[in-house]
């Protein structure tokens, strides 16, 4: 694979989610943090707008009621913390919970074109939640669309408590 970004060292290549209250997922939500993990490790972009360059580790996590990115160099040496307020992620994260339930019970019940309306859902609010992050850090850190969408899913995993 071709980088065709100038900097190579504009990436992710680490990743872990600071889950202090880890409880039991379903297998569907098991397999799609897993997914956005290696995808994201793969192929990313993301880079600090001041700081130094990367390739950098990732810790996210809910402290206090906000969300925060853990930037780490490579030594795993702190560099940056972001700490996001949750609330406008709230409502979206919610609706994209129901729609992704809605979803994993068309696949198991549903003919092919109910599954496909339900997807054509699914995908729509994970673009608006990964939207609605690009915007929240605008300014601070640079990533692509793709990478916009993994974090989207993983911020949502966070959001899943027992």
């Amino acid at each position: 694979m071709e980088d065709s970004d100038p900097r190579p060292t504009a990436r992710i290549v680490r990743v872990t989610l600071d889950e202090k209250s880890v409880v039991r997922r379903s297998a569907e939500i098991e397999h799609e943090r897993a997914v956005a993990i290696y995808d994201l490790i793969e192929e990313n972009r993301f880079c600090l707008v001041e700081g130094p360059p990367g390739p950098y580790g990732l810790r996210l996590g809910i402290e206090e009621g906000r969300l925060v990115f853990d930037i780490q160099d490579e030594a795993d040496t702190p560099i940056f913390k972001l700490i996001l307020s949750l609330t406008p992620f709230r409502k979206i994260v919610r609706d994209y919970f129901a729609i992704c339930e809605s979803y994993f019970e068309a696949i198991r019940k549903s003919s092919p074109s109910q599954i496909e309306a339900i997807d054509m859902g699914r995908r729509g609010l994970h673009n608006e939640g990964a939207e609605l992050l690009t915007e929240r850090l605008a300014g601070k850190v640079e990533f692509d669309p793709n990478t916009a969408r993994r974090l989207f899913t993983l911020i949502c995993v966070l959001h899943i408590r027992g």
